[in-house]
């Protein structure tokens, strides 16, 4: 008997030997929710999938003789049925064959949504047909069976064009994907380019920032809690006393003050002691009991904005304390070098007076020799100025240096130079208070120097009432200005008289090079050969001038370029030509009152030598390792003298620790008078 409603099926095996089946009724059109049931339903479909079944509960003739079927399986069927419409079980039965068209691996490969991964399009359904030659394929029959009996699956037209439409749609999907991809890609390397701007390249003793980041991550983040506890107690502190909370007030000054104890002075995780942890522990409870009694938003924010202000206040407070005492450190004299002083001045005067001379005096007023002069009052300092001059000098035989101290230091500076002689070079030491000529009559800062306003400028600073109440910057009031030794600069063809050349050089200058090149600069009839130190605008005239005034403006350009002191090549003929000492006396005088410019040296001799400096190779002298921390060192190694100018001076603890073995390394640490004073590298 025919049953009344159903779809017949067969299996057999293609080419390759594995199984195939069609169907001619077209399953494109079933609902989604099938699939979803045909996923969960797979334990029972497969335990179905085995035999053959009849749609129909009432034919069960319809079951070929070869494939019996089972009573529970005929029960489950009956049971479906009870749940399902028929278009579902004739899904449901149509998929027992796991390799069939309908099985998960179908539906992974043919009747994906656009959102799965893109495979390998399929154009025709000719790889689901049994195939007996790879040339001929075998006509389809009106009914679904081949000319051997086999019945096939054989698409619809339908089905067919919603393939058709489904490869496009992959296809569309699979390009948007790839132009989304590419967008993201381009937008991720746009922003990391902008990022790389922002990144410092010189990052000292790192390979870059991302090393330095990850080196140190996290390297205090102990630290970090135990203050921000801190400051939280110290609120909830304030707050506790406010609403008279006693017991609790007294709970978080213990815990507070355990704390400080256990964070002291420690700057990184490394350096906590072993209670550290617990302390936060025992602080983190009291701070929750304070929080659950004492949080109120609007107190909270006004405590820790109050402590802000506090704290700013404190932070402008120590600035200035920081500035005041590395003004007061780069103006005193270390105990070392003072000691080293008064020993060398014991022994000198202890020494017979004809052991006190020098050799070489013949060579003092020889032209044809290359002469330097240096005048300070520091002996060690002069002492590397020399050593350094001499050690990389080629032939030092015709290196003579003219060294002017005050009468404090000069038994000092000649005990110093008669137990270390310069090798073949000449020295001679002298007494800037023996230069007789050297008088208030004839030299307007000693004038000044002598006058109230001065002695008040610099003896009574802290009356509100004086001239010096106004003043911002305390390098101004440095005791060196006081001293002739930083004017004598301006005397030189009075001091040398017999001399036609002669290389200036301050104390805080190292020699790395031969210096001889130097007397070899053509300065084109100009006075002074100095290196120019315009590269920034701070070094220009409008920043050590007061242009406001008249005679400055009528006569300076406040973009001219700066030049630096320390190392300068003088043509003493050319400065007689033009009376340099003269120019200096008037712009001194026109300052008494200091309306032209502060105190200090350069000023007045950017103004003395303006239109008279001839600009020298950076490369002989560089400058800024007193102050700056990052000067090339590449610059450095090829300079023939570097300058310490700035207040961290190379003898001082407050010098900059890299750059600090340029100046050490000239030092006779193993000297019995350095090892006596304790002066160490």
């Amino acid at each position: 008997m025919a049953p009344k409603r159903g779809i017949s099926f067969s299996r057999s095996r293609s080419s390759s030997g594995k199984l195939s089946s069609s169907s001619s009724s077209s399953s494109s059109h079933f609902p989604v929710l099938a699939f979803v049931i045909l996923c969960v339903m797979a334990p029972m479909i497969f335990f179905l999938g085995r035999g053959l079944y009849a749609a129909d509960q009432d034919d069960f003739s319809a079951v070929p003789s070869n494939q019996v079927v089972t009573w529970s399986g005929w029960q489950a069927l009956q049971n479906l049925k009870s749940f399902f419409p028929k278009e579902v079980l004739d899904v449901i039965v149509s998929s027992t064959n796991d390799t069939g068209p309908l099985s998960l691996d179908n539906f992974r490969k043919n009747n994906m949504s656009a959102s799965w991964r893109v495979v390998e399009l399929e154009t025709s359904n000719a790889t689901n047909e049994p195939k007996t030659d790879d040339r001929q394929e075998k006509p389809k029959l009106k009914d679904g069976k081949s000319s051997d009996g086999r019945t096939r699956w054989i698409d619809s037209p339908t089905q067919q064009a919603r393939r058709q439409l489904i490869g496009k749609r992959r296809e569309r999907r699979a390009a948007e994907l790839v132009k989304l991809n590419d967008e993201l890609i381009a937008k991720l390397e746009n922003s990391a380019i902008e990022r790389s701007k922002s990144v410092e390249s010189a990052v000292l003793g790192k390979y870059s920032i991302w090393r330095k980041e990850v080196e140190y991550e996290n390297a205090d983040s102990t630290v970090r809690l135990m203050r921000d506890q801190n400051i939280m107690a110290r609120v909830y502190l304030s707050i506790a006393k406010m609403k008279n909370k006693l017991e609790l007030f007294q709970e978080l000054q213990t815990r507070l003050k355990e704390s400080k104890r256990a964070l002291g002075d420690a700057t990184s995780d490394a350096d906590l002691n072993r209670s550290a942890h617990e302390k936060i522990k025992a602080m983190g409870q009291v701070l929750s009991k304070a929080r659950e009694q004492l949080y109120d938003c609007k107190l909270v924010s006004g405590k820790l904005r109050a402590m802000l202000q506090t704290a700013d206040e404190h932070v402008r407070s120590f600035k200035k304390q920081s500035t005041f005492l590395s003004q007061l450190a780069a103006k005193t004299i270390p105990n070392g070098i003072h000691c080293l002083s008064m020993r060398l001045t014991i022994d000198y005067y202890l020494l017979p007076p004809e052991k006190r001379k020098f050799s070489g005096s013949e060579n003092l007023e020889d032209p044809s020799l290359y002469h330097y002069a240096l005048f300070s009052d520091n002996v060690l300092a002069a002492s590397v100025v020399v050593n350094s001059t001499i050690t990389n000098a080629k032939d030092p035989s015709k290196h003579v240096f003219h060294l002017v101290t005050d009468k404090l230091n000069f038994g000092a500076m000649n005990m110093w130079f008669l137990l270390n002689p310069p090798g073949k070079a000449t020295i001679h030491v002298e007494n800037v208070d023996e230069f007789k000529w050297l008088n208030s009559s004839y030299c307007p800062v000693l004038r000044q120097l002598e006058s109230a306003t001065m002695r008040e400028y610099y003896f009574k600073a802290g009356h509100p009432n004086t001239l010096s109440s106004g003043a911002s910057n305390l390098k101004y009031r440095n005791p060196k200005y006081l001293s002739m030794l930083n004017h004598l600069r301006f005397y030189l063809p009075q001091v040398y008289p017999k001399l036609d050349k002669i290389l200036f050089l301050d104390d805080d200058i190292v020699v790395q090079k031969d210096l001889t090149g130097l007397w070899a600069v053509n300065l084109q009839g100009k006075v002074n050969g100095a290196v120019e130190t315009c590269g920034a605008s701070f070094h220009r005239f409008d920043k050590y001038l007061n242009f406001s005034n008249p005679h400055i403006a009528r006569n300076f350009d406040p973009n001219a370029c700066g030049w630096a002191y320390g190392m300068n090549i003088f043509d003493l003929k050319e400065w007689k030509k033009k009376d340099i000492t003269g120019i200096y006396h008037k712009w001194q005088n026109m300052n008494e009152d200091r309306v032209l410019w502060k105190l200090g040296t350069l000023p007045p001799g950017l103004m003395t030598f303006y239109g008279l400096t001839h600009p020298l190779n950076k490369s002989w002298h560089v400058l800024g390792l007193g102050y700056n921390p990052s000067v090339d060192r590449s610059e450095i190694d090829s300079a023939a003298v570097v300058h310490y100018n700035g207040n961290m001076k190379p003898w001082l603890e407050i010098a900059m620790t890299k750059y600090r073995s340029y100046w050490s390394k000239y030092v006779k640490y193993d000297h019995p008078y350095l090892r006596n004073c304790k002066l160490h590298e």
